[in-house]
């Protein structure tokens, strides 16, 4: 019986090989198409370089914000090439962590990124994964292999706001984007925290950023965001905290983060990672 066992399984490894190649091939197919997409809908940031006085009228912490990580004359961000490595919560419930590398291209006029992931369920089986907000339009797609359907969203309005969320949160490794001059509402909430609200087309979304003793940004929340969940939609609350921050081409940056959603019961981490990778194109 064990020697038909390996005969039989080292009559699938050829096969398995070939599926791993093929996925991995139409995989980079798609992710070249979307990053086309991407660029096509690019333009550059204007004004081209941060001014202190279009922090006048924004409120205190986010004033102290913009002093902390950006210096005066600091070229704005166009766009960014990011690598990470971490681990992700592969559980809607509980938790079940895989470790995962990923690329994200990001522009920020218009804005929009796209993040390729690679989770490792077990050697030998990637779930590939693209996440990404594209000319307006929210895109998730998952993959066992590069092949096999696991979720494919795309085009839906919720989507989109989740996206464009994403967005958002993630604009303190490319914090000019967070400029007013860059399309963003600043709200006073209180001493250590404001609200930003970004519009993009018909898609509006605002988050809560806490700042910390060092005028850095500490962590971002949304009241509600869109969790799927035995294929539905919920809307449920969500955090992404950041730390370990350095500077990068003049700018204070983290270099490291976690993002969770706050279910009644407590946090349900699912993305914990670090940047390995960051390099900018400026205006």
């Amino acid at each position: 019986m064990a020697n038909l066992f390996l005969l039989a399984l080292a009559a699938l490894l050829p096969f398995l090989a070939l599926l791993l190649l093929y996925g991995a091939s139409r995989w980079r197919v798609d992710g070249a198409a979307l990053r086309t997409q991407l660029r096509a809908v690019h333009s550059a940031p204007t004004p081209q370089h941060y001014d202190p006085q279009e922090l006048d009228a924004l409120p205190a912490p986010v004033q102290r914000y913009f002093r902390a990580a950006l210096t005066p004359g600091q070229p704005l961000v166009a766009g960014a090439a990011l690598a990470h490595s971490g681990s992700f919560n592969m559980s809607e419930t509980a938790e079940r962590w895989k470790p995962f590398t990923s690329q994200q291209q990001v522009v920020t006029r218009r804005p929009g990124f796209v993040w390729e992931a690679r989770i490792a369920m077990a050697p030998g089986v990637p779930v590939r994964v693209y996440d990404a907000y594209v000319a307006g339009a929210g895109v998730l797609h998952a993959t066992l292999f590069g092949v096999m359907p696991l979720v494919n969203m795309v085009g839906t309005a919720e989507l989109a706001r989740g996206e464009l969320m994403r967005f958002l949160a993630e604009a303190a490794w490319y914090p000019t984007a967070l400029l007013p001059s860059q399309g963003m509402h600043w709200e006073a909430v209180d001493a250590q925290s404001a609200r930003a609200t970004l519009m993009d087309g018909d898609t509006v979304v605002s988050l809560l950023f806490r700042f910390d003793d060092d005028g850095l940004i500490d962590s971002v929340r949304a009241d509600t965001r869109g969790r799927t969940v035995d294929g539905a939609v919920v809307p449920t609350p969500w955090e992404g905290r950041w730390w370990d921050y350095t500077v990068r081409d003049g700018m204070r940056v983290p270099m490291q983060g976690e993002v969770a959603w706050l279910l009644p019961q407590g946090p349900l981490p699912y993305w914990r990672g670090r940047i390995e990778n960051l390099a900018y194109e400026f205006t």
